[in-house]
C-alpha cells in the first residue's frame, strides 16, 4: 500500500463507531497519529487523528461528537500528516478553543509557521539550565518557592479551592525580571501592557490553557484577562467541559506548540500556566478504556507516566535559540490525596510543587499556599545576588525555619494550652499566626519581590535575635537592629 492523502470512500468500511472512536478496514498507508477530516452524509467536517492501526484495521478518533454520523455514506480526507497549528505574529491578544481554532469571532491567525503539536524532541545536551527570576506577584512563591525560567513547577490543589483565581492572578502579574550578574545587584523593569515586553530587552508572554472548564469558568478567564489588560499579551486556549474527551488530549498540545512558537521565533520568555491537568488525565483514562486497552493504577493507562512527560518535558530553555518555555501545570488532587497517581506521577517529572492548603482556605486566607510542603527544587538558580537580592536566600531559609517551629509550637499549644509554653514558643505562635495573616494573605492583590521581602524581615522582629541561625551578624544588624 502506498501512502495515500485526500478522500478515501468509507462505504461498508466502518465495522463500528463507538464514542469519538470509528473503527475502519484498513485500504490504504496511513500513519500513526496522521490528521484526518471526518466528512458525515450532512457535509460537517470533524477533525480526528488515526490513534491505532494494524494491517486490517485502523481506529479514528474524532475530536467533535460523533452524533449523526452512519456506517455507510462516511467519507475520510486524510492529511498525509500528524495534526498542526497554523502560527503567526498575531496570535497574541487571540482566543482559540482546545484544538486551536479562533473562537474570538476575528480573523484567522495569519499563517507564518505550520508545527505539529506534538513538538520536537529537545536533545538533552541542548537543553540550557534554567536561570532568571520569573516574579509572580505572589510573596509565598516569589519569596519562598521562587519560579525559574524554564522550569516547571506545578500547582497541587484540591477539589473547592481557589486555584483558578490563582491561576489568573499569576497570568495578570507575572513578569520577567532583568538581571545583570555582576554580583552585585539585580535590577528591575516594568512590563508594558500592550506588548507585555520587560524593559527594552526582554519579551514577556502568557499562554493560558483551561482543560476542561466550565462555559461560565471559560469566561470569567477571559474577562478576567482582559479587565486586567493581560490579554494583549497572552494567547488564551480554553476546552470546555461539553467538549469531547479526545479535544481534552489536545489542548496542552496546541498551547504548548503557541508557546514554542513564541519562544523560539519570536524571542519572547513565555510563562505557560495550565488548569487543570486531572481533567486531562481523566480524558486520557477515558480515551484509553475506550481503545480497550489494560488499564494500571486506579484505572488510568500504564502509559500515563511517559504520556504527561511528553507535555512537562516541553519546558526549558535551549542553547542557540531565544526566549523560553516556563510551566505552571495546575491539577486537583482527588480527594486531597497528595499519593493518587496524578499528583505523584507529576511530582515525579516537574521540579517541585506549590501545595494550597485547605486549612488555610477555610481561614480566609488567599492565596491558601502551605509553605512547608511546597518545593521549588530550582529556586537556587535564580536568587540571590545578581538575580533578586543578595540577602534573598537567606531570609528564605529563616522564614521557612521559624514557619516550622511555629507549626510545632501550634501542635504543643493544642495539647498543654499556650499558658503550658515558654517564652520563646509564644513568640514563634505570635510569629506564625502574623506570617499567615501577613505574609501568606495578600487580599489586596500582587506585591513585589522587594514588598515581600520588607515584610518578611518585619515579621522575623518577633523572635528572638539567639533563634535567627539562618542569618549572619551583618544581616541581623541591618535589617533587625537598625531602628535600634
Amino acid at each position: 500500500m502506498t501512502r495515500h492523502v485526500g478522500d478515501l470512500s468509507l462505504e461498508e468500511a466502518v465495522t463500528r463507531i463507538e464514542g469519538p472512536l470509528l473503527f475502519v478496514r484498513r485500504t490504504v498507508e496511513v500513519g500513526l497519529n496522521d490528521a484526518v477530516e471526518v466528512i458525515g452524509v450532512d457535509g460537517r467536517v470533524r477533525l480526528g487523528r488515526v490513534a491505532a492501526l494494524d494491517e486490517s484495521f485502523m481506529t479514528i478518533e474524532t475530536l467533535e461528537s460523533t452524533s449523526g454520523l452512519s456506517m455507510a455514506g462516511t467519507r475520510i480526507r486524510l492529511i498525509g500528516e500528524p495534526i498542526t497549528f497554523s502560527l503567526g505574529p498575531g496570535i497574541l491578544g487571540r482566543v482559540f478553543d482546545g484544538v486551536g481554532r479562533v473562537a474570538d469571532g476575528g480573523p484567522p491567525v495569519a499563517e507564518l509557521v505550520k508545527a505539529p503539536i506534538d513538538g520536537a524532541i529537545i536533545n538533552p545536551l541542548r537543553r540550557a539550565k534554567p536561570e532568571d527570576f520569573i516574579e509572580t506577584g505572589i510573596s509565598a512563591i516569589d519569596t519562598l518557592d521562587s519560579l525559574v525560567r524554564g522550569q516547571k513547577l506545578p500547582i497541587f490543589s484540591a477539589g473547592g479551592l481557589p486555584h483558578n483565581r490563582l491561576a489568573v492572578e499569576i497570568a495578570l502579574h507575572a513578569r520577567l525580571r532583568a538581571t545583570f550578574r555582576d554580583g552585585a545587584r539585580a535590577a528591575e523593569r516594568e512590563v508594558s501592557e500592550d506588548s507585555g515586553t520587560v524593559g527594552e530587552t526582554a519579551p514577556f508572554a502568557i499562554v493560558f490553557a483551561g482543560i476542561g472548564v466550565p462555559f461560565d469558568q471559560a469566561e470569567a478567564f477571559r474577562l478576567a484577562l482582559e479587565e486586567g489588560g493581560a490579554l494583549g499579551h497572552t494567547a488564551l486556549f480554553l476546552n470546555l467541559a461539553s467538549d469531547s474527551s479526545a479535544q481534552r488530549l489536545l489542548t496542552p498540545r496546541f498551547a504548548l506548540t503557541a508557546a514554542e512558537y513564541l519562544a523560539y521565533h519570536e524571542g519572547r520568555h513565555v510563562l505557560v500556566i495550565i488548569t487543570d491537568m486531572t481533567n486531562y488525565c481523566e480524558a486520557l483514562r477515558e480515551v484509553s478504556a475506550s481503545h480497550g486497552e489494560i488499564p494500571s493504577r486506579k484505572g488510568y493507562p500504564g502509559y500515563m507516566y511517559s504520556d504527561l512527560a511528553t507535555l512537562y518535558e516541553r519546558a526549558g530553555r535551549i542553547h542557540g535559540r531565544p526566549g523560553s518555555v516556563t510551566q505552571i501545570p495546575i491539577l486537583t488532587m482527588p480527594s486531597d490525596d497528595i499519593t493518587h497517581p496524578i499528583p505523584d506521577l507529576t511530582g515525579y517529572i516537574t521540579e517541585g510543587q506549590i501545595t494550597l492548603d485547605r486549612k488555610l482556605d477555610r481561614a480566609g486566607i488567599h492565596p491558601p499556599i502551605g509553605v512547608l510542603p511546597s518545593l521549588s527544587r530550582l529556586m537556587k538558580d535564580g536568587i540571590g545576588a545578581g538575580f533578586t537580592h543578595a540577602d534573598h536566600p537567606a531570609l528564605a531559609n529563616q522564614l521557612y525555619a521559624a514557619y516550622a517551629r511555629a507549626m510545632g509550637a501550634r501542635l504543643l499549644s493544642s495539647v498543654v494550652g499556650a499558658e503550658g509554653l515558654t517564652t520563646t514558643d509564644r513568640l514563634f505562635l505570635e510569629f506564625g499566626q502574623g506570617f499567615e495573616r501577613r505574609f501568606i494573605a495578600q487580599p489586596e492583590g500582587a506585591r513585589t519581590l522587594e514588598e515581600s521581602m520588607a515584610i518578611g524581615w518585619e515579621l522575623l522582629k518577633i523572635l528572638p535575635v539567639t533563634e535567627l541561625t539562618r542569618l549572619s551578624d551583618e544581616q541581623i544588624q541591618r535589617y533587625l537592629r537598625s531602628e535600634s
